[in-house]
């Protein structure tokens, strides 16, 4: 497998060829993250490269948009819960200053983590965490990836 669909991670994921897609759901694509120092770290992939900001789309959609990232949120704690009993809580964000096109990121987060980081943002974890090259996609996560999906089935849509 090529890492070519990084580079067009939604016109992959609308091509069936991004390999981090969990499931497709109503206004986007709920994907497991890169890196999982955080194990569970998911994404929600707006399903139009060219939107930008939440703003930019029609209310309809861009309420779709949030309730997506709502499942997604409960999904992954769900099965983060289910998997490590030191689960905390999840972070739910939307920022938007490095990748142009609008995503939410959906941060599980543990009582294993270092005492001055836990309570702090995820964004300020050292760089080379964020380096790993320990993707999501080995082995090592396949329950995890697998979990999340199931749950997805169980939170109530919209």
């Amino acid at each position: 497998m090529t890492d070519a669909w990084r580079e067009d991670r939604i016109g992959s994921a609308l091509r069936g060829g991004n390999p981090t897609v969990l499931r497709r759901l109503e206004a986007g694509f709920a994907v497991i993250g890169d890196v999982q120092f955080l194990p569970g770290y998911s994404v929600l992939l707006v399903d139009d490269p060219a939107v930008q900001r939440l703003s930019e789309l029609p209310r309809r959609k861009r309420l779709a948009f949030l309730s997506g990232m709502d499942r997604l949120g409960e999904a992954v704690e769900r099965a983060c819960k289910r998997l490590d009993p030191a689960f905390r809580r999840v972070n739910l964000e939307i920022l938007g200053n490095t990748d142009p096109f609008l995503h939410a990121h959906v941060w599980p987060r543990y009582d294993w983590e270092p005492a001055d980081l836990v309570s702090r943002p995820v964004w300020l974890y050292p760089p080379e965490r964020w380096r790993d090259e320990r993707y999501a996609l080995g082995p090592r996560h396949a329950a995890l990836r697998e979990a999340i999906d199931e749950e997805l089935d169980g939170v109530q849509r919209g």
